[in-house]
């Protein structure tokens, strides 16, 4: 639920008359059913056809003239709608809908001022005899008036939407204005309980469908993913769904296509204010900054005020890291609406991640302030509070805050791990770091979600680099076997030194790719290795095109494929240096920093991205195949084998990784563990070894301690820890 509010707004005495009377609910004909389920498909010259002929013909109905601006909205009719409405809104003056409908035709047709007007003129309809509009879509448009100036959340719930479904529990559009009063404030819970329910109520609504897809993306990407494309089954044609995933495909990098899903968009409707804003996003990327500024001016071409220009472009640039670009366009938006809240708070956030705490944690406070049901807002003022308590250890302009008794514990050790990793890392990758880097340590997980996206989750992640500003999970965060917080901290720190280098312009894989790569470098147990796993990933269709790499990153089908992209992405990291030198990777990262694209620095350094595509893939096969060589990979039939047949597999296939495996699992859980020793010392042999939990060495080195033999479990203790630094187990076995 949206968090508990304090006080109540001045508004609410106003609409008390509202909230006692019957509300009326308004019929409508078959007739204008099928129109707007030709709306609702996507056949928007038929329905705008037969809304248009109904208008001219004089209906006394303002649902028809509301399809028909509906209709020529979505289609870039702007001049048209303004007739449209012209004309209802003088035969439907009281009509709430009508006129909050109108102000979005009058600001697409440059007449901001009258817009206002309108919008001014609802409140005074309201003011004058509020109960005589009390029809389920006038009370709707109330509730949407009040929620645009800000008013209290809970309160528009209350006295306008919950009242609408408490007389017609079946009226899909105050289920639709409850999830989008849900999602503007970041509750993604209650958005997706009540679009479950409008679901129920309009399956073939692909509005509901894209709203859910809205409202699970934060916590289920693939259900997301589902309801987006139920949306567009729907409707091929549904704007905002073509939207979204213009979106998506520019956080995978593949701006091409993205390009032919604006174009389609356009096609739909050539002013689309969003279209053109993702296209100087676009621009912007590419390193074409005129061409960006014409863009912005396209999407603001007639709406020449609208600040949500300026607040999706940076948005975008932000999600892409370039956080001083983005809050750069916050600070448009502002100067066009200086109340709109998300500007604000992504402004704050921009500035925190900038590393400029002082305006960026009072302006994120204000936010909360100003909006209590913004629940990102909230979570943040609400961490804030605790951060004070929290210590710094400062040395070489880099600021640590950890909790005061974490900080005695280890916090010295911290300090001398980032300053070694500036002092080695800046000097490899020629960067000089000439303001202050702030690192900041959570032992709650929960905390450090807040912190790094706004909202619990981001289960998996143990720290994010936003360039000056780091966030980590401590060990304390992560259960029994926490990961090696020195490989982490050094994973971050390289973060930093790329992101400076290249001005925050790095596609995500070259980002991560190097720093895993250089986990390795710094320790060997540290990072990604080739592990039994991986060789079959290489070897199968799991291994991604360079080209599409950013991409495995976003929705990854799980866990394990998560970590096979930081793998892969290092060993193309590996393969550029092995193949053309250090040398090379930084002048591709200078030419990052001086803003071109991705693929225009592969190719003005190491040749077209298309090659490196198929010369990586040969690279990274050959890497595979020399993996543990004298073992047998090819895969056995049986999953699940019989005792006998596992017995002649150690016989038939004694080389063959595969059925030894099985063998040895099989034997550790039955404690035949003179059995298990000798086919675990088998695989061991074959080479087959790795830091991969769970792997043959961490089975070896259990049966050893059964066997009670001291000395082989010591010795294979040892080569555990050299292999993984995850290893906690192995350390605490090797104390006792």
């Amino acid at each position: 639920m949206l968090p508990a509010g304090v006080g109540v707004p001045s508004f609410r005495s106003l609409l008390l008359p509202i909230v006692a009377s019957v509300l009326a609910v308004s019929a409508h004909a078959a007739d204008f059913a099928d129109a707007e389920s030709s709306l609702l498909r996507g056949d928007y010259a038929a329905a705008e056809r037969v809304a248009a002929a109904e208008v001219q013909r004089g209906v006394w109905n303002e649902q028809w003239s509301k399809l028909l601006i509906r209709c020529q909205l979505t289609r870039g009719d702007y001049p048209g709608a303004l007739v449209t409405y012209e004309q209802a809104i003088s035969r439907y003056s009281s009509s709430l809908s009508l006129r909050l409908l109108g102000r979005d035709v009058l600001r697409v047709n440059g007449r901001n001022d009258q817009a206002k007007q309108e919008a001014a003129l609802i409140l005074q309809t309201i003011q004058r005899s509020p109960t005589r509009y009390l029809s389920r879509d006038n009370m709707i448009a109330a509730g949407r008036y009040f929620t645009d100036r800000g008013e209290d959340a809970r309160e528009v719930l209350e006295l306008f939407y919950d009242r609408v479904r408490d007389v017609d529990p079946k009226f899909v559009e105050a289920y639709v204005a409850t999830a989008e009063l849900a999602l503007s404030k970041g509750d993604y819970k209650v958005a997706a309980d009540t679009l479950a329910t409008a679901a129920k109520l309009a399956p073939d609504d692909p509005n509901v469908a894209f709203l859910a897809s809205q409202a699970w993306q934060p916590s289920d990407s693939k259900r997301a993913t589902a309801e987006l494309n139920r949306a567009l089954t729907i409707n091929p044609h549904h704007v905002p769904s073509l939207l979204f995933q213009v979106d998506q495909l520019i956080d995978r990098e593949r701006y091409a296509e993205a390009r032919e899903v604006i174009t389609s968009v356009l096609g739909i409707n050539t002013h689309q204010w969003e279209a053109w804003s993702y296209l100087a996003v676009l621009a912007h990327l590419d390193g074409n900054f005129e061409l960006e500024k014409l863009m912005r001016a396209s999407a603001l071409s007639t709406w020449a005020e609208n600040p949500r220009v300026d607040f999706l472009i940076g948005r975008k640039l932000s999600d892409k890291y370039r956080f001083a670009e983005g809050a750069e366009y916050q600070r448009s938006a502002l100067t066009f609406d200086s109340s709109f809240h998300e500007a604000s708070f992504q402004l704050a956030q921009d500035l925190l991640r900038l590393g400029f705490d002082d305006v960026g944690w009072t302006l994120a406070d204000k936010v909360a302030s100003d909006d209590p049901y913004n629940v990102v807002a909230h979570n943040l003022a609400t961490l804030h509070d605790s951060l004070r308590k929290y210590s710094v250890i400062a040395r070489d302009d880099i600021h640590v805050r950890m909790q005061p008794d974490e900080a005695e514990i280890y916090g010295e050790a911290v300090i001398d791990l980032l300053s070694d990793a500036k002092r080695v890392l800046c000097e490899k990758y020629a960067v000089e770091v000439n303001q202050p880097i702030f690192v900041e340590i959570y032992p709650a997980q929960k905390d450090f979600a807040i912190r790094t996206f706004g909202l619990p989750g981001g289960d998996g992640f143990l720290g994010v680099c936003f360039g000056r500003v780091v966030t980590a999970n401590s060990p304390a965060s992560q259960g029994p076997r926490p990961s090696n917080w020195q490989s982490v901290l050094w994973h971050e720190f390289c973060h930093v030194v790329t992101l400076e280098k290249t001005r925050n312009r790095m596609p995500r894989w070259l980002s991560e790719g190097i720093s895993v790569y250089e986990e390795r470098q710094r320790n060997g147990s540290w990072g990604e290795q080739m592990s039994p796993v991986y060789r079959q990933m290489i070897l199968s269709d799991a291994l991604t095109p360079v080209s599409e790499l950013s991409g495995a990153f976003l929705t990854p089908p799980s866990g394990l494929h998560l970590q096979f992209a930081y793998y892969e992405s290092s060993l193309v990291v590996e393969y550029i240096i092995d193949k053309h030198g250090i040398k090379r990777l930084r002048q591709i990262l200078d030419l990052l920093g001086e803003g071109l694209s991705t693929a225009a620095a592969l190719e003005s350094v190491i040749g077209s991205v298309d090659r490196l595509d198929v010369e990586f893939r040969e690279y990274a096969r050959t890497r595979a195949e020399a993996f543990a060589p004298l073992a047998d990979w090819s895969r056995v039939v049986s999953e699940k084998p019989t005792p006998e047949e596992l017995v002649g597999w150690s016989v038939t296939l004694p080389t063959n990784y595969d059925a030894l495996q099985k063998l040895a699992t099989t034997q550790v859980a039955t404690k035949q563990y003179d059995e298990a020793r000798e086919t675990l010392e088998k695989l061991v042999g074959l080479g087959v070894t790795s830091g991969m939990r769970d792997g043959v060495l961490e089975q070896l080195a259990g049966v050893y301690r059964e066997l009670r033999d001291d000395d082989a479990e010591l010795r294979t203790l040892d080569q555990v820890i050299q292999w993984s630094s995850d290893a906690l187990p192995a350390l605490e076995r090797l104390i006792e």
